[in-house]
């Protein structure tokens, strides 16, 4: 690639690129997927050279984003902490305790000397004659433009934009006199007391910002267009109560606990599939006693789909409902016609009055980080490529991602993924080849080609707004993906490398 020149730059009103070095693996974003995949890599390869390159100025990924009163988890800890490290706190835990979780692990595989903060990769250009990857960075803190070169590029960086949330646009927002937030840009100085707050939306982020604020506010509406699904299990598991008096190493109780959830989200997932009625019942019968004596149910927690097409809010110990219950908060179930000056009016005709609106209305998903890829000189079009098990992306050498579950804890498929990951570093180094790409077989090349995501399967709002720019999955294995964690710990383990598709050289 040519540099650009010192009058270019000028021109352009940047700087001259400059080389930061080589390592045998970068890795991209260090949340949790960045630093599970990173603790594998040294664990498998402690003589690899690595480097974690993140657009934030700290780490954490979602949990350094997202800083709005009483962000927590909406799955367990205990499958949702890492395979390898212990988690010693409540099944649901507050963003402050997960950061400190990671900077544990940070700490302990010493991987601080490792990550380069407010690092943003904007490009990433392959060349097969040169057996690596060349990839752009722009530091946030300086503007310098940096080039990295690598081996193996691993994209962790999630699957939403951190910098631009999904901020709908609705008719009369500009009279309104009031403040309007979004959560994942939630101000520090915004002062709730005494005020009216408006949340709009209904999944996970309402679920726990309305009871984290309900005690300050006058009074908190949640505003939604159409009912979620929620959960109210107990902060801590019955198990873990039950258990302590043993006083078990840390090590037995986290698997303990970890093999109880991963049932209880097998269940969840297998009854959605096989018994999707039953579980609409069992959801639905189990939010009813916690909730204020003749709440109209059908139409507030009865969703228009099935159980798990979208995600499944969590509200430990039920503290939602117990607001409802106390009067600090109510729900509206409309649509908006219109924002007014001291409020907002919904399609009924009622005005919902409102000092302070958050619009927790969910985000922007993004293709690997929105990077521009190049493969040979040839710009790479996500929409015309296939996954490859959920890891890798059909002509894409040296190049695997982390996508997480959605109806299990995400951090299982870390595990999992890296699992393989390291495998194929493995095989690779094993057959002295520098390059692995992802190759349709001969019986596969007509096959039909099917969304990122079925919506008869899921169907957030959020990736049906992104079907558009996201790549593709086949009608076989191993080009699909979104397969459940009870499906994949048994696949992913045993997933032949050499079966035709991974082409190596």
């Amino acid at each position: 690639m040519t540099t650009t020149t010192p009058a270019a730059a000028a021109a352009q009103g940047t700087q001259e690129i400059q080389g930061a070095g080589h390592v045998d693996v970068l890795i991209v974003g260090a949340g949790v997927s960045g630093i599970g995949a990173a603790h594998h890599l040294r664990e498998q390869f402690p003589d690899r050279t690595f480097v974690i390159l993140d657009a934030q100025d700290n780490r954490g990924g979602t949990w350094w984003t997202h800083r709005y009163p009483g962000v927590r988890s909406d799955s367990d800890l205990f499958t949702y902490g890492y395979r390898f490290k212990p988690w010693r706190g409540p099944s649901i835990a507050a963003g402050e305790e997960i950061l400190a979780y990671l900077d544990e692990v940070i700490d302990e595989d010493d991987l601080d000397q490792h990550i380069r903060y407010q690092h943003r990769v904007t490009a990433a250009i392959w060349s097969t004659d040169d057996r690596r990857w060349t990839v752009e960075v722009t530091r946030g803190d300086t503007g310098q433009q940096l080039r990295y070169t690598t081996g193996f590029l691993w994209m962790c960086q999630g699957y939403y934009n951190h910098a631009k949330p999904y901020r709908p646009r609705w008719e009369g927002m500009d009279r309104f006199q009031g403040v309007i937030v979004h959560p994942q840009r939630w101000p520090e100085d915004l002062n709730l007391a005494g005020k009216r707050v408006v949340v709009i939306g209904s999944g996970a982020t309402a679920a726990t910002l309305i009871p984290a604020i309900a005690d300050q506010a006058e009074h908190v509406t949640m505003l939604q267009r159409s009912p979620s699904y929620y959960l109210a299990p107990p902060t801590t598991h019955e198990l873990a109560l039950t258990l302590a008096p043993l006083d078990l190493p840390d090590e037995w109780m986290h698997e303990i606990l970890r093999r109880q959830y991963m049932l209880q989200q097998d269940w969840l997932a297998l009854t959605a599939r096989e018994a999707p009625e039953e579980l609409h019942t069992f959801l639905i019968e189990s939010m009813r006693p916690l909730l204020p004596e003749g709440f109209d149910i059908d139409r507030h927690f009865a969703p228009r789909y099935r159980p798990w097409q979208q995600r499944i809010a969590v509200v430990p110990d039920g503290d939602l409902f117990a607001v409802l219950r106390e009067g600090k908060a109510s729900i509206v179930t409309d649509t908006i016609e219109t924002f007014t000056e001291h409020g907002i009016r919904v399609s009924s005709g009622e005005e919902i009055p409102a000092d302070i609106v958050v619009t927790a209305t969910g985000f922007t998903m993004s293709v690997l980080g929105d990077v521009v890829f190049t493969v040979d000189g040839e710009p790479v079009d996500f929409t015309e490529r296939v996954t490859w098990r959920g890891i890798m992306i059909s002509g894409l050498p040296n190049m695997a991602y982390v996508f997480g579950y959605f109806r299990h804890s995400w951090t299982l498929r870390v595990d999992l993924v890296s699992d393989l990951v390291c495998r194929l570093l493995a095989n690779m180094q094993d057959k002295g080849a520098t390059m692995v790409v992802p190759t349709l077989r001969p019986q596969d090349t007509d096959m039909p080609l099917r969304p990122f995501a079925d919506p008869e399967n899921f169907n957030p709002g959020y990736v049906m707004r992104s079907q558009h720019i996201l790549f593709k999955q086949g009608d076989r294995e191993p080009w699909t993906h979104m397969l459940e964690h009870d499906q994949e710990r048994d696949i992913l383990p045993k997933a032949d490398l050499d079966d035709g598709t991974l082409a190596y050289r």
